[in-house]
């Protein structure tokens, strides 16, 4: 019986085949089955003998891997023995035998079929049930219950100081608040069919490990990478121990949908229970790592995981677990690549062990986490591994996480399930009806903070991020400062350590005071610009020393004192300690700069390093702005003090006015500015303009430009004239009458699609707006005729000069009807409307066939799509190196528009003249591609339909004005 096709039959057909030789192997196999179960005493042994005969096929897998290891081979034999195996092991955990039933060399010798299987596959004898040598389940076990755990727990770090949950950190269960993660994809590769449209496809973070092997899972602070990493890794040994409740269910549960609630599909997952092993590259860098300058390999990594294991009294589980993912694979959790200890210096040395790891456990799948921009502007790139990046929390995400946080803190808390509910609803609605509080509600750090100040706070929240950084570093100070309780020596709770402040004798002014110093001196000389800074004990503990009025404090009292705790500042490592989020960081080094010659030195330190300074700078405009509304002038004034006159411009010069637009945007009260502030504010509106149409910096500095400037008032239109272009044709650029070739084919384009055919098209004189149509001129319109889109209307177009989004096709054919009708009023006889598929690609790329309006190459600098890493929205003209042949801007990318035409599959044949499309249909034609969208649809000849009653945070549309 060495042929892999009766071994086959033998596992699904059993007693149900017409081959005799199959039938009595199953007999065989389970007359081994019977005689284990009764000699290890369950009487149930029949039972679940009969739910491994009614388990699902496993032929599909067995065929997968005979095919994965060689159909005809000993090791595809092997293979298919340890398969089955694995499944009688299955219902071995579930027998009523203490210690569980392992079907070892007893069970071998009796099962006679299976028996000459391994031997004929000359290997010697194999454990069926179990692929790990015999007396290492119970380790196996131990190892699973230490990672389920240690990543079960969401630490807070005494961010709820009423919270009964832990004593040294304040801990929430993982399984009950977390929300699923989603990233950002794009897709539109194929044929787009009738009625179709390409929508922006975020896909959940589980579906993207799902679809590759291997992945690096990306995104800024706070966005939820750790989280995911243990949230995973808890799943898989939760599933592993046969947990009811922390289980692959648990995992897969379906996304939340617009409200919060439980979607209908789960999120996929092909690949069963993987054995988790969760590395935080950090600690590796910290403790595993050999010395700058000398070769570091896999096996520093795998001594450090060995270390690790030892250190949780699992060191004989070493040989065990390397075994296992070697021959069977697992999920190796590599979090945090980027924020290793000096990682300029260690960069290439966790790079090259993390590559020699990865292919030496090619079984195994591996996730990557790291910040979205330390890994796409830095040397850590793995080749060949795919990349996704977390989105932004949607409004369901955010709905969920605050149903499931109240649900899980009412538990430590004195209020019932009734009014945790009533509590998530307050505290949605606050969130809801607040832009700025939604914008930071979409950081899943930023919402933790702000649900666990509102629980703790009674359903107050502050709207500014400045205030909100500020209450919740006042309570993780609080937790840090406050007396607590401790063990003693025999391990009972008889001491009781004093505050940090009664201790020494001081106040809490002088702490703080102490704390910004030291936060300013960490930011300021941090070698990367990620991640927290070291702050060395011997200063926190020379500083606090300083304020110490207590003649009975000792450094080593100090030192003991402050390592037994956690909240503002917490222990890194021997010797070190670092703040417990960079955000505090940047925050308590704002509050120090304000009482330091405010504004002078903070501009000095952003103009000339606006990397490391930035984030600083708008927090201190803000926090000063907070006692004085002449304090974030001062600031402005003092960042962007040079004229904006055209000409060459000084790297300190441009940066200055992008963050002073920035400041006087997110703080200032734009509503009244004094005249005194009036040429400050006319420079600084110049400047950002410049940097937008000079191309001063790069593309997603040009977005946030364009946002401010959105803020301040953007001189380019006219509010007298509906906010269009301030020029005498209103932003229309005209196209002279001639022919265009229309379409594309392969000979010169790759991506062409077959609803793309060369066809020559006459067309008249006609004129098309500049840009797209903006929100603050779609608000015109709105606000004059009362017109109505949705209640998602106002959310979804936040920024005046962005392209407005979430219209119909029929919401632009009223806008131009309305528009037609007001120029007309104003003495311009001119008549709008939505241009045709032709008049606009004709207007996008010209008649020479360049494939995008530039010419023939994707370009990151000339267009937002997809790998600008822009992610939304931008304002218009952002992309001066874009603009078409007769300078239109944004035909490629930012948002799709509608066109006049309905949609179909084909052009026709020959030369035409004015087309504009069939005569009735179900879809309007789109066209430009969009932020979200792939390089390759957002060539001008490439083609959509969607149905005209659709409304979409993708679809925008541009104007056509018709000659005279």
């Amino acid at each position: 019986m060495d042929n892999p096709d009766l071994i086959i039959k033998v596992l699904t057909a059993g007693a149900a085949s017409e081959d005799t030789a199959v039938r009595q192997a199953y007999a065989d196999l389970k007359s081994a089955i019977q005689k284990v179960f009764r000699e290890k005493g369950d009487a149930d042994g029949e039972f679940y003998l009969d739910r491994y005969e009614k388990k699902k096929s496993l032929e599909a897998p067995l065929k997968e891997s005979l095919s994965e290891t060689g159909a005809d081979g000993d090791a595809g034999i092997l293979e298919a023995t340890q398969i089955l195996g694995s499944q009688v092991g299955i219902i071995a955990e579930n027998a009523s035998v203490e210690g569980g039933v392992h079907f070892g060399n007893e069970f071998n010798a009796q099962a006679g079929t299976i028996q000459r299987l391994v031997q004929a596959s000359n290997i010697g004898t194999v454990n069926i049930g179990t692929t790990q040598q015999e007396g290492t389940d119970h380790l196996r076990t131990a190892y699973l219950n230490h990672v389920l755990e240690e990543a079960g727990r969401l630490s807070l770090d005494g961010i709820d100081p009423k919270s009964k949950i832990c004593d040294a950190n304040t801990c929430l269960n993982l399984s009950s608040v977390y929300t699923a993660l989603l990233t950002r994809s794009s897709e539109g590769e194929g044929k787009m069919p009738e009625n179709f449209s390409r929508e922006q496809k975020t896909i959940s973070a589980l579906d993207a490990l799902n679809r590759n092997q291997r992945l690096v899972l990306l995104g800024d602070p706070g966005s939820g990478k750790t989280t995911f990493v243990n949230f995973v890794a808890m799943c898989m040994a939760g599933e592993a121990l046969g947990q009811e409740n922390i289980s692959l269910n648990l995992l897969t549960a379906p996304l939340p949908d617009d409200e919060g609630d439980p979607g209908k599909e789960p999120q996929p997952w092909k690949h069963g229970c993987l054995l988790p092993v969760r590395i935080v590259l950090r600690d590796f860098a910290a403790r595993g790592l050999p010395r700058v300058g000398h070769a570091a390999t896999a096996n520093h990594l795998w001594l450090f995981i060995a270390k690790e294991l030892e250190d949780a009294a699992l060191g004989k589980y070493a040989d065990p677990l390397y075994q296992e993912l070697q021959k069977k694979g697992g999920l190796l959790l590599l979090d945090g690549l980027d924020e290793v200890p000096e990682a300029n210096h260690h960069r290439e040395q966790i790079r090259q062990v993390v590559e020699s790891f990865v292919s030496i456990f090619h079984k195994c799948r591996v996730l990557l986490t790291s910040r979205t921009y330390a890994y796409q502007q830095q040397n850590w790139r793995i080749p060949d591994i795919p990349e996704t990046v977390l989105a932004p929390f949607s409004d369901g995400q955010i709905h969920c996480f605050v149903s499931h946080w109240y649900a899980n803190v009412c538990e430590f808390r004195t209020f019932s399930q009734k009014d945790a509910k009533g509590r998530a609803v307050l505290l949605g609605q606050a969130i809801f009806g607040s832009r700025r509080l939604l914008e930071l509600a979409r950081r899943p750090l930023l919402l933790t903070l702000m649900a666990s100040l509102h629980s703790w706070r009674g359903g107050s929240l502050p709207e500014k991020r400045e205030e909100l950084y500020a209450d919740a570093v006042e309570l993780l100070l609080d937790w840090w400062e406050k007396g607590k309780i401790v063990l003693d020596e025999k391990g009972e709770y008889k001491v009781v350590q004093p505050s940090l402040m009664e201790w020494l004798n001081t106040d809490r002014k002088q702490i703080r005071t102490l704390l910004n110093r030291l936060a300013f001196e960490a930011h300021a000389g941090q070698p990367a610009l990620t991640g927290t800074a070291d702050i060395p004990e011997d200063r926190l503990m020379q500083g606090l020393m300083n304020l110490n009025a207590n003649p009975d404090v000792r450094p080593g009292q100090l030192i003991r004192h402050l390592s037994q705790r956690s909240g503002l500042l917490m222990p890194r490592g021997v010797g070190v300690y670092t703040f417990h989020h960079r955000t505090f960081q940047e925050y308590l080094t704002a509050c120090h700069l304000t009482d330091h010659d405010f504004p002078t030195k903070i501009a000095k330190l952003a103009r000339n390093e606006p990397e490391r300074w930035r984030e600083v700078t708008l927090l201190a405009g803000a926090k000063a702005a907070g006692g004085a509304e002449f304090a974030i002038w001062a600031l402005a004034r003092a960042l962007c003090f040079k004229s904006a006159e055209k000409g060459e411009a000084g790297n300190p010069d441009i940066w200055g006015a992008q963050l002073a637009g920035q400041a006087l945007a997110e703080t200032a009260a734009l509503e009244q500015v004094s005249e005194d502030n009036r040429p400050l504010l006319d420079r600084i509106r110049f400047w950002l303009l410049r940097i937008m149409e000079e191309n001063l910096l790069p593309a997603t500095e040009r977005a946030i430009a364009g946002n401010s400037l959105s803020r301040l008032g953007d001189p380019r239109f006219d509010p007298e004239m509906f906010f269009l272009p301030n020029d005498e044709e209103l932003g229309f650029v005209r196209i002279r009458a001639g022919e265009f070739v229309m379409g594309s084919d392969k000979k010169r384009d790759k991506y062409a699609g077959e609803n793309e055919t060369l066809h020559t098209v006459e067309l008249s004189e006609y004129y098309i707006a500049r840009y797209p149509v903006t929100v603050a001129q779609f608000r015109v319109f709105m606000k004059e005729t009362g017109h109505y889109t949705d209640e998602d209307w106002e959310r979804f177009n936040t920024h005046d000069t962005h392209p407005v989004v979430n219209v119909s096709w029929e919401d632009a054919v009223d806008y131009c009807k309305w528009l037609t009708q007001r120029l007309q009023e104003k003495g311009r006889n001119w008549q709008i409307r939505l241009p045709t598929e032709a008049q606009w690609e004709m207007a996008a790329r010209g008649n020479d066939g360049r494939i995008y309006p530039w010419g023939d190459a994707a370009d990151t600098d000339k267009a937002n799509y997809d790998d600008t890493g822009i992610g939304t929205t931008s304002a218009v003209g952002c992309f001066p190196k874009g603009i078409s042949p007769y300078g239109i801007a944004d035909m490629a990318g930012n948002v799709l528009e509608w066109c006049h035409d309905y949609w179909y599959d084909k052009y026709p044949s020959g030369k035409i003249t004015d087309p504009t499309g069939p005569l009735k249909g179900s879809a309007r034609v789109d066209r430009g591609g969009g932020y979200f969208a792939a390089a390759r649809d957002c060539r001008s000849a490439d083609r959509a339909g969607a149905h005209p009653v659709n409304r979409s945070l993708i679809l925008g549309f541009r104007l056509l004005r018709l000659a005279p």
